[in-house]
């Protein structure tokens, strides 16, 4: 296939703002760590004026999360702790979280301060843009990894090429998981299926291929400094594989009824007073199709003469 024939695009953003942002963090064991990131996010929203709900899943932690996150509300009150009661997972914490949130839009965030606070500060400002998600990508220019284990780089690049060449996208970070989305985003492509890491797959490529819009910005990423990582690349495989069929099969055969990135859009997304705008618009555009199209009083009483006289002579 010729490069860019057929690729996926992005519907264009409609204007519209959101009124503030909520961070998805789950957390499993992460008493080294869960503090400093709860602390550095809550900073960098609030001195950038983000209105801002920061929900932390404890997913059965056995160490000393919950008390950790308990003892901060005292000091941080736009913290939300949050447990996870049903069957343990990423995804059962994340989605967990996307249950409990209480905000216009959402990022998910992991609790090991790999990820920049400062990127959700960005993610707001695209999203304010109108854009339905915005993704970020750390391997495109102004973007960046530190420490990145090796055999992981590899496994994620091929991953991500396997991605793009199956839903013939440019995007090439999908399996990451720091994104912003609408809240009409979440509630469009739920239910999720995704119990492990194969949610942040299943998440983006929903949005992608049920006609959201999106954008992509460069973001950095930073291994983690304490704790282990619960990404298990040996068990990963199938279900990212899975995942992928099953959205790939959705795109597949939904094709013809999705809106072209191209075409005009109203979707509950937006404000009240765009709908009814674009409604307007529409009313209007009709009106003035059919003054163009319908004969005026002068017309129709001119034909109607020369009709009688044709019919005399």
């Amino acid at each position: 296939m010729a490069k860019g024939v057929g690729r996926m695009k992005s519907p264009k953003p409609i204007p519209s703002t959101i009124n503030n942002i909520a961070v998805v963090i789950p957390a499993h064991n992460e008493d080294g760590c869960i503090e400093l990131t709860v602390k550095h996010l809550h900073l960098e929203l609030t001195a950038n004026k983000v209105p801002h709900e920061i929900v932390v899943v404890d997913d059965g932690s056995t160490d000393n999360t919950w008390q950790i996150l308990i003892n901060l509300t005292k000091e941080i009150p736009t913290l939300k702790p949050v447990k996870n009661l049903g069957p343990h997972g990423f995804g059962r914490a994340v989605i967990c979280g996307l249950q409990n949130f209480d905000a216009d839009a959402v990022t998910i965030m992991m609790a090991d301060n790999s990820d920049d606070a400062n990127d959700v500060v960005r993610y707001w400002q695209k999203l304010n843009e109108g854009y339905d998600c915005v993704f970020g990508s750390r391997f495109m220019k102004g973007g960046g990894v530190i420490d990145y284990p090796i055999h992981k780089l590899i496994m994620n690049r091929m991953a991500n090429l396997f991605v793009r060449i199956m839903f013939n996208i440019s995007y090439n970070d999908t399996t990451n998981a720091f994104k912003a989305y609408r809240k009409t985003v979440i509630e469009g492509c739920a239910p999720f299926i995704s119990p492990h890491f194969n949610l942040t797959v299943e998440i983006p490529l929903k949005a992608m291929v049920r006609g959201f819009s999106w954008t992509v910005i460069p973001i950095t990423w930073k291994n983690r400094r304490t704790g282990i990582s619960k990404l298990k690349i040996q068990e990963m495989g199938s279900r990212y594989l899975f995942i992928c069929l099953y959205i790939w099969l959705e795109k597949t055969l939904t094709r013809d009824y999705r809106v072209k990135p191209d075409e005009p859009r109203v979707t509950a997304a937006q404000p009240p007073e765009v709908i009814e705008r674009a409604k307007v618009e529409t009313a209007e555009s009709v009106t003035a199709e059919s003054v163009k199209t319908e004969p005026t009083t002068k017309e129709v009483t001119t034909n109607s003469v020369k009709s009688e006289e044709q019919s005399k002579s």
